[in-house]
């Protein structure tokens, strides 16, 4: 089916309803003085909360949201939602942008200017882009799967499929964090000969047995991470709808389960309102909220359980790969040999897996000099 001109517009009664729960919300008792260290702080929650029921202004955000030219197109039976946005400059890329969990479309929003009119944003015309940006089957403002299958190569089919069949690009370019980074890498493998080139802010790889001198502190911080920091996966992997109903009904539930990852995981040092706003986090938030999206969210984790391929493609079209401190599965060069025709990495010096958001202007001018190479 073509796609056809959507507007985000969350009605009135879901904005009261919000509203109404957050002012209803039964806090859980913590031990005084822990914070965070028991997951999300209660008292942050609650903070954040009161702002998002008197003073965060959705409407205003919204207003934002469809300052770009938004569509849903109909693929293998679901609504995929997304932004097109047409380049400025003398030969305009395509390039496919894609989220993983707990983001969601609006972290690559701030970048759009930039990426489709570099000219009007202290850059070169010559680097300008045909943006396409959209949600994972299932998240957001998109429709919500109903059956069996949608993992990571399925999401990886319906993406292509979008971009040649649905927008007559004969070849693309992709960009991808988290399950972004791993569908952006299934479709350099899968539909190699439509992509240009795949470049990626997260990769699955392993340290070896016998680790270097080099590879150590990589491979301490994800032991560490996989010690400290894996329960959302185990959970949304193995019983997705027992947290979905419980997201489903409380916003506030909803609101701690993601905050504490973007505290957690981003280069914050802790103090969440250094790298974010309240109103980006509730705003990212309310993709999940305003259309009861957090079951198709999750539900990506278990199905992605059932494709063992995707999480290990072998990708031979040109990857650039951008290396931030505190992205959750760091790795090394040689630990993506003979997978990853690897033609550009960079280590940056701060940064975690919401690159977007975190970095954006290095993740800007890291993925124009990738594909800089490859007009």
């Amino acid at each position: 089916m073509p796609p056809r001109p959507y507007a985000i517009h969350v009605p009135d009664a879901v904005l009261d309803d919000l509203r109404e729960r957050l002012a209803r919300t039964r806090w859980p008792d913590a031990i005084p003085g822990t914070g965070w260290e028991y997951g999300a702080d209660v008292e942050y929650v609650r903070d954040l909360c009161e702002y998002w029921r008197t003073g965060y202004d959705w409407r205003a955000r919204e207003a934002e949201l469809n300052r770009y030219p938004g569509f849903l197109c109909e693929i293998d039976g679901v609504d995929i939602h997304f932004w097109h946005v047409r380049g400025k400059g003398p030969n305009p890329m395509p390039l496919l942008l894609v989220h993983g969990w707990p983001g969601s479309i609006f972290e690559f929003h701030h970048l759009i200017g930039a990426l489709t009119d570099p000219a009007s944003h202290g850059g070169d015309a010559a680097d300008s882009f045909d943006v396409v940006i959209p949600a994972l089957p299932g998240y957001g403002f998109g429709g919500q799967t109903k059956e069996r299958g949608w993992g990571p190569t399925r999401t990886a089919a319906a993406f292509d499929h979008l971009m040649t069949k649905e927008l007559g690009y004969a070849r693309y370019a992709t960009q991808g964090g988290d399950w972004g980074g791993i569908i952006t890498a299934r479709m350099g493998g899968a539909h190699a000969p439509n992509i240009i080139g795949c470049h990626l802010n997260f990769i699955v790889a392993f340290p070896p047995a016998n680790p270097t001198p080099e590879d150590q502190p990589v491979a301490e911080f994800r032991a560490k991470f996989q010690t400290e920091e894996t329960a959302y996966s185990q959970l949304h992997g193995t019983k997705p709808m027992s947290l979905a109903v419980a997201q489903a009904d409380s916003p506030a539930g909803m609101a701690a389960w993601i905050v504490e990852k973007f505290r957690s995981w981003s280069d914050c040092d802790g103090d969440i309102e250094s790298v974010y706003t309240k109103d980006q986090l509730l705003t990212n938030i309310m993709f999940y909220w305003a259309p009861n999206s957090s079951a198709g969210a999750s539900r990506m984790y278990f199905e992605a359980r059932r494709d063992p391929a995707a999480m290990m493609a072998k990708v031979e079209v040109p990857v650039g790969i951008a290396m931030f401190p505190k992205e959750i599965y760091r790795a090394r060069p040689s630990w993506v040999e003979g997978r990853f025709n690897v033609q550009r990495w960079t280590e940056f010096e701060r940064g975690g897996p919401f690159a977007a958001m975190e970095q954006p202007a290095a993740l800007l001018e890291d993925v124009r000099a990738f594909f800089r190479t490859l007009r």
